[in-house]
């Protein structure tokens, strides 16, 4: 079995059922392979979590990277709104399995800062792309609860109202 089959299993486990599900028995379960199986990729819940937390950040740098935009805010918005179309709700799970550790949460900390951080000062208005970059924040929130509360429609209205705001002029 891949490590990534392994942490599919984990965040649907989270997303499923919440934190208190997520141990090594269930997601081994989940997964369809022992427990020792999974233990060989992941020597601990903490290993586990750690691999969700770092397949987080990876996948959303490598949206960010693929989004067309002159900016790192337009490039942010179109990967949030990417992640949030594909039904992928992956952030909350990981927040949700790793919130009672905050060493396993440092590294999303650290992401997150340099998220918003990231090419800030070289934005035509950097009080408009902070705006921006934190209602993409609100917005993947709030789409993890309540996933069919924006269509597609609303979507694309958020999206030009958004972009609106990186416009100078």
């Amino acid at each position: 079995m891949r490590r990534d089959e392994l942490l599919d299993a984990a965040e649907e486990l989270l997303c499923d059922q919440g934190s208190t599900a997520l141990t090594l028995a269930a997601v081994a379960e989940r997964a369809g392979v022992s427990k020792g199986g999974l233990l060989y990729h992941y020597g601990s819940k903490d290993d586990l979590i750690r691999g969700m937390v770092e397949r987080l950040i990876d996948d959303f740098d490598e949206l960010v990277a693929a989004q067309p935009g002159a900016t790192y805010t337009e490039r942010y918005l179109g990967a949030t709104l990417a992640a949030v179309r594909s039904g992928r709700l992956r952030r909350w799970a990981v927040v949700t399995g790793a919130s009672g550790n905050l060493f396993l949460l440092a590294p999303l900390r650290e992401a997150m800062a340099r998220w918003h951080r990231e090419g800030l000062s070289d934005e035509p208005d950097p009080l408009a792309a902070q705006i921006v970059r934190l209602a993409c924040e609100g917005l993947w929130d709030v789409a993890s609860h309540d996933p069919e509360l924006n269509s597609e429609e609303d979507l694309q209205a958020l999206e030009r109202r958004l972009s609106a705001l990186l416009t100078p002029g």
